[in-house]
C-alpha cells in the first residue's frame, strides 16, 4: 500500500506559483453560492466580472484608473511585509498624503507644472512617512504590535480629515465638506486622451519599478528581506534590524501617501471625506495575492481593479448586489491566507518498506529453553 504524507517543508516552485490561482478558483466557487442565492447564473456572473469590462474601451481605461492607487498601496504593503513589519495603516497614510497634496496644491499656483507636481508628490510622500513614523518607533523601541497601532491610526486619520473638511476647509459658499480646489498647475495631466487615466499611473509604475529594484538588486533589499525571514539571524549577521524596520515603515508609508496625492491631483482635485474606496485595506489583498512580490502586486492590482469594475457590470446586467466585488475581495483575502499554508508544506509519497528476514526467537516448549530459528 502507498500513502501520502503532509510534511513541513518548502513547497516546490510550481506550487508557489499556483497558490494565487488556486485561491482565485476557490473564491469564485464560494462566491457562486451567493450568486445563485441572488437568482443569477454563476457562469454569466463570471463573464460579467472578468470579460465584459475588457470589451469596452472606457471601462478598460477605468480599470487602469482604479488600479493606480491599488498598485501604490499594494507595493507599500509589499515592502513593509517583506521586512516583517505588518503595516495595516496604508489607508491612513493615503489620507495623510492627500491632506498634504490638498494643502500644497493651493500654494503652488504661481509655479509651472514641472515644479508644482514634484512638490506635491514630495509633500505627499513625507506626510505618509510621518504618519507611519509613530507606530514604527513604538515597534522598534517598545516592541508594540504594529498591527494594532497602524490599524487604530486609520481611525484617527479619519477624524482628522472630518475635522478639516467640516472646519477650516469647508466650502464657505456651498457649505460642502471639501477642501479648496487645487491650482491648475498642480493637477495631474491626462496621459490617455478622452479618459481619466492620469499621470499618477506613471508614478505608480515608477514606484513599483524602484521598489522591485531595491528588493531584488541591492544589498539593502537583501538585508531587508533577511530581516523579514528571521530577525535573530539577521542580527547575528550584523544587520541593524531596528534601523531596517524603521526605514521600511517610513518608505512604505510614503508610497501609500503617493496614492493619496494621485487621488487629489488626478481625480478629485480637492480633498473629500470619501476620497478612498478602501484602497489602503485593499492594498493588503493586493500584496497578499501577489505573494509579497512587486510583479505579483502589479497583477493583483489589475485583477482587483477588474473585479471592482466588473461588479458594476454584473449588477446592471444580472441584477446581483453591487457589493459583489467587495465580497469577492474579502473572501479572496481569507482564502489566500489559508492557501498560503501550502507554501510551507508539501505532500510526499510514502512507499512502504518490506522488512528483511530477521532471526526469530522461539521458545522450546518441552524443555523451557529458547533458541534462535
Amino acid at each position: 500500500m502507498f500513502g501520502i504524507k503532509l510534511e513541513r517543508s518548502p513547497a516546490p516552485l510550481w506550487m508557489r506559483a499556483a497558490i494565487p490561482f488556486i485561491a482565485i478558483a476557490i473564491t469564485f466557487v464560494l462566491v457562486s453560492v451567493l450568486v445563485v442565492a441572488a437568482g443569477a447564473n454563476p457562469f454569466e456572473a463570471l463573464v460579467a466580472l472578468m470579460i465584459t469590462p475588457l470589451t469596452k474601451t472606457n471601462t478598460r481605461w477605468d480599470i487602469l484608473v482604479t488600479a493606480t492607487p491599488l498598485l501604490l498601496t499594494g507595493v507599500a504593503v509589499t515592502l513593509a511585509f517583506a521586512c516583517g513589519y505588518y503595516n495595516i495603516g496604508a489607508e491612513g497614510q493615503l489620507y495623510a498624503g492627500a491632506i498634504a497634496a490638498a494643502w500644497m496644491g493651493t500654494h503652488v499656483g504661481n509655479l509651472p507644472p514641472w515644479i508644482a507636481i514634484p512638490l506635491m508628490l514630495l509633500a505627499g510622500f513625507i506626510a505618509g512617512a510621518l504618519w507611519a513614523l509613530l507606530p514604527a518607533i513604538l515597534k522598534v523601541r517598545l516592541k508594540v504590535d504594529e498591527v494594532v497601532t497602524t490599524l487604530l491610526l486609520n481611525s484617527v486619520m479619519g477624524f482628522i480629515v472630518s475635522a478639516l473638511l467640516n472646519g477650516p476647509w469647508r466650502d464657505p459658499q456651498t457649505g460642502w465638506p471639501q477642501s479648496p480646489t487645487i491650482a491648475d498647475a498642480a493637477q495631474f495631466p491626462q496621459i490617455i486622451p478622452r479618459s481619466r487615466v492620469h499621470f499618477g499611473l506613471i508614478v505608480a509604475i515608477a514606484a513599483a519599478l524602484i521598489v522591485w529594484w531595491l528588493l531584488t538588486r541591492t544589498r539593502f533589499g537583501l538585508e531587508l528581506r533577511a530581516v523579514g525571514k528571521s530577525r535573530e539571524a539577521a542580527q547575528f549577521l550584523g544587520i541593524r534590524v531596528n534601523r531596517m524596520v524603521l526605514i521600511a515603515a517610513l518608505v512604505s508609508g510614503g508610497i501609500a501617501g503617493l496614492a493619496g496625492v494621485g487621488e487629489v491631483a488626478g481625480i478629485q482635485f480637492h480633498l473629500i471625506d470619501l476620497l478612498s474606496a478602501n484602497f489602503g485595506y485593499t492594498g493588503i489583498i493586493v500584496a497578499t495575492l501577489g505573494a509579497l512580490t512587486v510583479p505579483g502586486a502589479v497583477m493583483g492590482a489589475l485583477f482587483l481593479a477588474l473585479i471592482s469594475r466588473g461588479a458594476l457590470a454584473a449588477s446592471r446586467s444580472l441584477n446581483v448586489p453591487v457589493y459583489l466585488g467587495d465580497v469577492i475581495q474579502a473572501v479572496l483575502l481569507l482564502v489566500m491566507l489559508a492557501t498560503l499554508l501550502l507554501d510551507r508544506y508539501r505532500f510526499r509519497r510514502i512507499t512502504p518498506t518490506i522488512p528483511k528476514d530477521e532471526p526469530v526467537i522461539r521458545e522450546n516448549v518441552p524443555t523451557g529453553e529458547t533458541g534462535i530459528v
